[in-house]
């Protein structure tokens, strides 16, 4: 079972129209909800995949009954474990501009956890920890859950000999970072916020020496670049694809996490990574994927020694 926790879950909103025209008025050509939060969304990938996944974190008020319901509908491979907190799950919304491909992104505040809450919430992961393959640590931390908290978290893991993939920015991920996670997978903005350098492989090396085993960096259009025990190295797909990159992200933690508990190579983890990523662009909505596309892009993506 790979166990994920999504601390700030979130009520995922998205709305395509035709063209985005500030100061307009848009009337939505679709619109779809589906259960979000950056674990979530991975949780979901993993299922497709056909791992056993337990999703954890905090659910309140009515959006989190809606996630909660909307997880069970459309997420049969993944089991809820979420824990109640008193105030609503945030909503997300983003506008999909059908013409340019490009997607504006509009993120609400968490609700404000409680000490007890978060107490509870500690109590329930040690609980699901134990004989976990691997542990998934990703997204924001909600008001009111202290900055050091996924910190404690990979200590916990790591305690139950569970491998931790973090994915977070800011002080959680400095603070994080320095309980020495498995894996970590910032993009290049959190990596050069988190190392003070925007050379992509000396900001990767640089961010292992602060306690990671292994670093893997989103770089956009370029793919994922890893810096690892085992070496260096640069994977990147065939062609830019058009369309909701939203989520993309969340899927390449997927494909390394997957392919960390099935014991693929790097460059094996880093393809899948990279391929599920391209086929998340694809697809309608965060925390799915374009079968065809990965199948397609999987085959072709290239993977470079740094």
């Amino acid at each position: 079972m790979i166990l994920t926790v999504t601390l700030n879950t979130a009520l995922d909103v998205t709305h395509r129209v035709p063209r985005l025209i500030p100061h307009t008025s848009h009337r939505a050509a679709a619109v779809a909800e589906r259960p979000g939060g950056k674990g979530l969304n991975v949780a979901r990938v993993l299922a497709a995949l056909g791992h056993p996944v337990t999703a954890t974190g905090f659910a309140g008020g009515r959006t989190g009954a809606a996630v909660r319901e909307l997880l069970a509908a459309d997420a049969p491979g993944v089991t809820d474990a979420l824990v109640p907190c008193a105030g609503p799950t945030r909503r997300t919304l983003a506008v999909v501009d059908e013409t340019s491909g490009d997607t504006t992104q509009f993120n609400e505040p968490g609700p404000a956890i409680g000490s007890a809450e978060w107490a509870q919430f500690l109590d329930r992961y040690r609980e699901l920890v134990v004989g976990a393959d691997a542990v998934a640590l990703c997204g924001s931390l909600p008001p009111g859950v202290p900055v050091g908290a996924y910190a404690v978290l990979v200590r916990t893991a790591r305690a139950a000999g569970a491998p931790v993939l973090l994915d977070t920015s800011g002080e959680a991920l400095r603070r994080g970072i320095a309980a020495r996670p498995e894996l970590v997978k910032p993009n290049a903005a959190e990596l050069a916020e988190l190392t003070g350098s925007r050379e992509p492989l000396q900001a990767t090396r640089g961010a292992r020496r602060r306690g990671a085993h292994a670093v893997v960096a989103s770089l956009g259009p370029d793919g994922l670049l890893a810096a690892t025990a085992e070496g260096a190295w640069q994977a990147a797909p065939p062609e830019a694809l058009a369309g909701n990159p939203t989520g993309a992200g969340d899927s390449a933690v997927a494909g390394l996490l997957s392919g960390l508990v099935e014991g693929l190579g790097w460059p094996d983890r880093l393809v899948r990574a990279v391929a599920l990523s391209a086929a998340t662009v694809c697809s309608p909505a965060a925390g799915e994927f374009d079968p065809r596309t990965y199948e397609r892009v999987r085959g072709s993506v290239k993977v470079t020694q740094r």
